[in-house]
């Protein structure tokens, strides 16, 4: 029988409607993946307009059943086959018989169109042929799939249909591939020797025994030439080898064999793996100890003693104060002072103690003015404002004054950190001997004023793409660069590779024990989903209790493949594992606290090559931007939903002449022909973080001093709030516990589905003793198609009770959110909402959207109130709250008194689409449930 089209394995449960709804008629179906069950399937049919998903478990046994009622019995089958051909029959208890098989799309190969074959995990590729892709299959067990093809006893057309489409889609290739002679050795196994294969694989031998002779007959070349590499290499070894031990012959016997074994090949490889990595380190042990035994001189590379810690030197500012008059300001970080020193006849000094400034206040409508709140000893404040020569000497002069903030305040655990983040392609070659712009943030766009550039970062979180060196020498290379440069040695945190690309965590010395639960994964996305030329890496760990996450990828090139790219993304978010498992269920961009993602993400600029190249030259990023693909993809909510990114305000920074900036290179030869590579900003860096909390971009650009590579390596720091484990003034037991809650009064959901089933929703946090769950639904609404309104009443939801009742803690915390089928238990969409501004007596009112494997599911909306018991509510204010910003260039309050103000009510962080009106949904299309046309 012909393999399973209607088996879509991986896709999720919005694509799986779609598809449905597409095919339009009742009794269509699929079966796809289970989201909530590992093992298990979901059975997803059509009837009268809506999608109706039925849970296939296995038994112990391995038998598979749709889930039914309690009480009812299940009809068990032993493979996935026969349960769809027994349910093709009218009264087997589902809404209606599957009748119209829905098949996968084949992906392709051209616009790679996501959400067509996306269950094609990291084995097989949403970008491969379809044809490739292993089923269940009439004749086999669905639960074994992972061998499936055409048995023996199938019709003469259906086993000879794989190697004929394979054979075409070699005939495809050839025209774009270099390699003729091997596409030969290929052609010639498609043709006579796959179906070998097919047979022994379906009488249970999977070794692909003709598969190896083909590919070994074709890499007899390679053999030659490892060979005679090797030989060379192996001699050079020799000369620096002690006497005593000698090459062993055998294994120079056995390398020169001239059998084109597959293994074989892959040992030479593996040799001169390891003979290129170890000879460096031979010849320099060496050549030490001809120094040391002839007593040698080499003055010229005598090690210079490690550099000590450098404090911070005393930076100033030139200044006007008030409207006219000229004055200087002297910041001195160590010693924590300002001192403001006026200009002209009858000048006078003040020097103010940083324990005397109260309040900082950046100006929005003049970028270069800021406000000095300061305490006096009459109990009053005073207010002065300041005008620099720059925005980026204000930015300058405000860092200085929070790093002394910080350096003074006392504090056993920080509460503010930098994080440096750099993503480069390095284009497959060396890197220059120094990265003194790249690491201090120096060059072009929005950069580090030289005062604060080389202030060292807590966190630098480095990713690399086509970077060709070795993984250990890449650290160490980058922890010398950072410690000639801060005079710090940094510690590394974390080291994840994919072939060529790096991404590598450091941290400093002091908060190594600050870094717990650090996980690291990786997903390919190149060729077939097996290849690592493409993918990403990633890092995820614990800032005490901070979450952070970082994901540096490379993904696929080509002005026209923006759609593979979308899709990349999407595999990536799917199937790196990050983060706490306990949150596998929820989208990655919602399981830490701030996550970052960038790297050489290759979206290109739509417009015509010397357009591009006459707006670069007037500086004209912003007529560019509106034609740069991601802009465009994200605009249209298909790839980083919700995400920020600082403003661009440099240059394209790909594709330029190596061993130059003043060049760009948009033309490429290949043998199809001539290929166009137009400027673009490839190489970017964005970040998502949980509502209301603290997170500034300080710089975004790119060097224009390093030109080893067609890439500028790119560049983004950050200002981070982070918070530690809360100890609270009054020890548990030591009197009556009060215990702070979480009270709903309603919670309305719309979901982008034809569904109509019942839900519940699921709490989550790290502030509760485990998860949660509501009752569920009270209220559904399905009036307008392709969408399901559902509503909760506060009899229907639970009562939430945090471990703790301290205002100071439960204003860090956030609550996640997941919307579940009650027949499927999978997640239509999840969200996640922070408690701090429902801290109060009154409920107030929230709304976000909700997101599932990166895409807009709906939105949620409700109402909440946190209570915290009266002994409880003592806060603080948090050293990045004393920065604030003002709108208007409002004139200062006459007088202010000095004591402590309470912290300020931060405004709600709102999504960007939201309308100002409280009736108003996230998403203008949501309108209609209101009556909106």
């Amino acid at each position: 029988m012909a393999a399973a089209g209607w088996y879509h394995r991986d896709i999720s449960q919005v694509v799986a409607e779609g598809l449905l709804a597409k095919a339009g008629r009742d009794g269509s179906f699929l079966v796809r993946d289970s989201e909530s069950v590992k093992g298990a399937y979901a059975l997803c049919l059509l009837f009268q307009r809506h999608v109706y998903t039925y849970r296939i478990l296995p038994d112990d046994e391995g038998l598979l059943s749709v889930q039914t009622i309690q009480g009812i019995q299940a009809k068990c089958f032993r493979t996935l086959p026969d349960l769809i051909g027994a349910y093709q029959h009218p009264n087997n208890g589902l809404v209606t018989p599957l009748l119209h098989p829905v098949h996968r799309a084949r992906l392709d190969e051209d616009s790679g169109e996501p959400g067509r074959a996306r269950g094609l995990c990291q084995a097989v590729s949403g970008e491969g042929p379809a044809e490739l892709v292993p089923l269940p299959t009439d004749g086999e067990d669905a639960r074994g799939w992972g061998h499936t093809v055409p048995c023996p006893g199938a019709p003469p057309s259906s086993r000879t249909h794989i190697p004929q489409q394979l054979h075409q889609r070699l005939q495809e290739q050839i025209h774009s591939s270099p390699a003729s002679d091997f596409m030969g050795f290929m052609a010639e196994y498609l043709t006579h020797h796959v179906q070998l294969d097919l047979e022994a694989l379906c009488h249970g031998h999977p070794q692909l025994r003709h598969l190896s002779t083909a590919l070994a007959t074709a890499c007899r070349a390679l053999h030659s030439e490892i060979d005679f590499t090797l030989a060379g290499l192996e001699t050079l070894a020799r000369v620096f080898d002690p006497p005593v031990s000698p090459r062993s012959p055998a294994r120079e016997q056995g390398f020169l064999s001239s059998d084109p074994d597959l293994e074989l090949l892959l040992n030479k490889i593996s040799t001169v793996n390891h003979l290129l990595s170890s000879l460096e380190k031979k010849v320099l042990k060496s050549l030490q100890e001809t120094v040391t035994r002839h007593n040698l001189a080499l003055p010229s590379v005598a090690v210079a003693p490690p550099p000590a810690a450098r404090p911070l030197a005393v930076q100033n500012f030139e200044v006007k104060a008030g409207k006219s008059q000229r004055a200087a300001l002297t910041v001195d970080v160590e010693s924590g002072t300002v001192t403001v020193s006026k200009r002209g006849s009858g000048s006078s000094e003040e020097v103010i103690p940083q324990d005397k400034i109260l309040q900082l206040i950046k100006y929005q409508s003049v970028q270069s003015k800021v406000r000095l709140v300061c305490a006096r000893d009459n109990q009053k404040s005073l207010s002065r404002d300041f005008i620099f020569p720059s925005a980026r000497k204000r930015e300058a002069f405000c860092q200085l004054l929070q790093l002394m903030k910080i350096q003074h305040s006392n504090l056993d655990e920080p509460e503010l950190i930098s994080v440096y983040v750099g993503t480069w392609n390095m284009g497959s070659t060396p890197p220059p001997r120094s990265l003194a712009s790249w690491l201090t943030s120096r060059g072009l766009g929005h950069t580090q004023d030289e005062t604060t550039a080389c202030i060292p970062h807590d966190i630098y979180v480095i990713g690399t793409q086509e970077n060709s060196l070795g993984d250990r020498e890449w650290v160490e290379f980058l922890r010398a660069s950072l410690k000639s440069l801060m005079a710090i040695d940094y510690r590394v945190v974390a080291l994840q590779c994919l072939w060529s690309i790096k991404i590598v965590v450091l941290v400093k010395p002091e908060h190594q024990r600050r870094i717990s639960h650090v996980h690291t994964s990786s997903v390919k996305t190149g060729i077939a989903n097996t290849l690592g030329n493409k993918g990403a890496v990633g890092v995820s760990f614990l800032f005490n209790g901070t979450s952070f996450g970082f994901v540096n990828c490379h993904l696929a090139s080509g002005s026209e493949k923006t759609h593979r790219r979308n899709q990349n993304y999407s595999d990536i978010l799917h199937s790196l594992a990050l983060g706490d498992k306990r949150l596998g269920g929820f989208d990655l961009t919602l399981r830490f606290t701030h996550l970052f993602w960038f790297g050489d993400l290759n979206y290109r600029l739509d417009m015509d090559v010397q357009d591009i190249l006459t707006h670069v030259v007037k500086k004209e990023f912003q007529a560019l931007l509106a034609v740069d693909q991601l802009t465009l993809e994200r605009e249209k909510n298909r790839v980083f939903l919700r995400f920020s990114e600082g403003d661009i305000s440099f240059p394209p920074t790909y594709r330029y002449e190596r061993g130059t900036r003043d060049t760009y290179v948009w033309q490429k030869s290949k043998p199809t022909g001539m290929r166009i590579n137009v400027p673009s900003w490839c190489d970017r860096i964005l970040w998502k973080s949980h509502p209301e909390t603290h997170v500034v971009c300080n710089s975004y650009g790119c060097t224009d001093d390093i030109v080893t590579s067609d890439h500028s390596p790119v560049f983004a720091t950050f200002e981070v709030g982070v918070t530690s484990q809360f100890v609270p003034k009054e020890a548990p037991g030591s009197g009556p516990e009060a215990l702070a809650c979480i009270e709903w009064e309603s919670i309305e959901v719309i979901l982008k589905t034809t569904s109509r089933s019942k839900c519940y929703i699921e709490f989550h946090s790290y502030c509760l003793e485990e998860v949660q769950r509501s009752g569920e639904n009270t209220f559904q609404n399905c009036d307008i198609p392709g969408f399901l309104k559902l509503g909760w009443s506060s009899k229907h939801l639970p009562v939430l009770y945090p471990i703790l009742p301290d205002l100071e803690y439960l204003g860090d915390q956030h609550l996640l959110l997941s919307i579940k089928g009650v027949e499927s238990c999978e997640s239509y969409g999840e969200c996640c909402l922070a408690l701090r501004s429902a801290i109060g007596t009154t409920a107030q009112q929230f709304e976000t959207f909700l997101f599932h494997r990166g895409e807009e599911t709906g939105s949620v909306r409700g109402w909440m109130r946190v209570r915290v018991p009266r002994g409880r509510c003592g806060t603080r204010e948090r050293l990045y709250e004393w920065i604030s910003f003002e709108e208007e260039d409002a004139e200062p309050a006459a007088e202010a008194p000095v004591c402590p103000k309470p912290p300020p009510q931060r405004p709600r962080s709102r999504p960007r689409s939201l309308p100002e009106p409280a009736t108003g949904y996230t998403n203008p299309a949501y309108f209609i449930f209101e009556g909106v046309p």
